[in-house]
């Protein structure tokens, strides 16, 4: 009995082993088929009379589809990690009656820490004009702002202003973020009418630029996070209600899919733009760098993540996508 025993347990020793070896195999593809991305999140309160929670890696979930993710590391954006390059863009098609709150903008220049670099650029013709390139000389930045010049042409795009600035702007392992100064309006595309079924008798809508989703996707793929202040444009499109409401919607589609903040107040212009900037700065504070290891598929591109946490009260905002390497 005691020979049959020990062989029994020697058998299905064996056989734990033989099964457990096809189990351990396929673990480590698992672990070897995943890359390390990152990504910066903003935490958030749910209330601004909240103090903020501080997050801790444990109580973070981040899912690619239904896959949950294995988060490496949560790294507060501050003290050696605190650097950032915040490049400030004001449209020069905004009327120039937003002049008064360039002193806001200045006092919240000259309040950042020396941590951070600060470019200005203006927007018209479809590009940027850069008035200061990045300096951590605030004094200087601040002096580079002036009063927009509310002149119009064909070629006015904010969209492809992003899209140009995004784009030229070398990738560096810091923050990168753009506060817009802007009503939104494409005056390049004119009016866009969304498509019906021909000769089915539906009336059309006009719908936002198509270029919205492109900058957002170009400001996603290169890590950075957009911020929109709206502000009255000048002409007859700038006092024209239903576009000061379309262009709203593209400019905040931006800010919210690249996880930044859209600041307005309908479509009139902020007496102050000093609480919007307050906000600014909070958020600025309260951000994180994540790096988690992500599911490349066979071609590199943008892949759509949701991050969540048990913590209570804690709104995190961060882009809905994330730029994913090829997979070996």
């Amino acid at each position: 009995m005691k020979i049959h025993r020990a062989a029994v347990g020697t058998l299905s020793l064996l056989g734990l082993l033989l099964w457990g070896a096809p189990l351990v195999r396929a673990q480590d593809k698992a672990a070897s088929s995943t890359v390390q991305v990152h990504m910066v999140i903003t935490d958030q309160a749910f209330s601004d009379n909240s103090e903020v929670a501080v997050l801790r890696p444990e109580t973070l979930e981040v899912k690619q589809g239904k896959n949950a993710l294995k988060v490496d590391h949560l790294i507060p954006a501050q003290g050696e990690n605190a650097a950032l390059q915040l490049f400030i863009l004001i449209d020069d098609t905004c009327d120039p009656g937003i002049g008064g709150n360039l002193n806001d903008l200045r006092d919240f220049i000259s309040a950042q820490p020396a941590s951070t670099a600060i470019g200005v650029a203006y927007m018209s013709n479809a590009t940027i004009q850069i008035a200061q390139n990045f300096t951590n000389d605030h004094t200087l930045a601040a002096k580079a702002l002036r009063l927009p010049r509310g002149s119009l042409s064909s070629m006015d795009s904010p969209y492809l202003s992003l899209i140009s600035l995004v784009k030229g702007w070398p990738e560096q392992k810091v923050r990168r973020e753009v506060l817009m100064v802007t009503d939104g309006i494409d005056r390049l595309r004119g009016n866009r009418y969304s498509s019906g079924r021909a000769g089915a008798g539906l009336q059309t809508m006009p719908s936002i630029s198509p270029d919205a989703d492109t900058a957002s996707r170009a400001s996603q793929r290169y890590g950075v996070i957009v911020h929109v202040i709206y502000a009255t444009g000048a002409g007859r499109l700038g006092r024209n209600s239903w576009e000061a409401q379309l262009g709203q919607s593209g400019v905040a589609k931006i800010a919210d899919e690249t996880g930044g903040e859209y600041f307005a107040l309908g479509t009139l212009n902020a007496v102050s733009f000093k609480p919007y900037l307050e906000r600014l700065q909070k958020i600025l504070g309260s951000q994180y760098y994540l790096v988690f290891q992500a599911v490349p598929r066979k071609k590199e591109g943008l892949q759509r993540v949701t991050i969540s946490t048990q913590t209570a009260n804690v709104d995190i905002a961060a882009a809905d996508n994330v730029w994913v390497p090829a997979g070996k």
